[in-house]
Formats: C-alpha cells, structure tokens, sequence
C-alpha cells in the first residue's frame, strides 16, 4: 500500500456545514466529504482490498465506495487534513494482520486457587443446609 497514491486517488467534495458559525457558516462550504471508491483503486492490490472487504465492510456502500466526513473545524484545508488522516488510519488498522494466538496453559497455582475457591463455596452451601438427625 502506497499512501501518496491512494491520497491522489481520494476524491473531495465541499458541502456548507451545519453547527456553530453564526453569520459565517452560510456563506462558506467548510465540511469536506471524502470519497474513495475501493474496486476501482490502483494503489492496493487485489489481497488488500479483499481484507477491507471483510474488515470494514460496514463503513462502505453498496458500491464499495468509502465515504467519509469531517466538519470538525471551521477551515475547511483543516477538515481535509483531518478527513485524510481519519482515512489512512482506517485503512492501515483495516490492512493490518491479526496477532496470532499462542496457546497457553494457566499455573499450577492458579489452578490450586480455582479448586480451593470451589471447595470454599461448595463447603459453604453444604453449611446452609439443615442438619440431618
């Protein structure tokens, strides 16, 4: 995966945002919407989109276009940077491998105090019940 490519392949769009502004926030289009149409991308390969298919395949259309928003900021240069580094960070977890899982086997001690624990609560109960004469 190549970061400089696939940020070339985004796609923007400016859209008048809604919330605070005041008088400012009618006049200028500060949210960025953040478009990147993932089967027809040529910076990731085959594998990779496949894994972004499973991982986030609730965050894509039916199309499997990658859409995201930002109206954090009152600029909209800081939105795109924002919508940019919310993308890749999305991305990289997406592409990210799996750790792998090592069995383990708990303590000779832990498993004592699991038993001594059983043995403490099991004596308890036999203790609540009525005397046989």
């Amino acid at each position: 995966m190549n970061k400089e490519t696939i940020v070339q392949e985004l796609q923007f769009k400016a859209v008048k945002s809604s919330g605070a502004g005041g008088q400012h926030v009618n006049k200028v289009s500060t949210k960025i919407e953040l478009v990147f149409d993932v089967p027809n991308s040529k910076a990731l390969s085959d594998v990779e989109k496949d894994k972004i298919y499973l991982k986030i395949s609730n965050r894509l259309t039916k199309d499997n276009i990658l859409q995201l928003q930002c109206d954090e900021s009152r600029s909209q240069h800081k939105n795109k940077d924002l919508a940019i580094k919310r993308f890749l960070e999305l991305i990289i977890t997406a592409l990210k491998a799996p750790k792998k899982r090592r069995k383990t086997k708990p303590s000779k001690s832990s498993i004592e105090k699991r038993l001594k624990s059983k043995k403490k609560a099991a004596e308890k109960k036999v203790n609540r019940s009525k005397p046989s004469w």
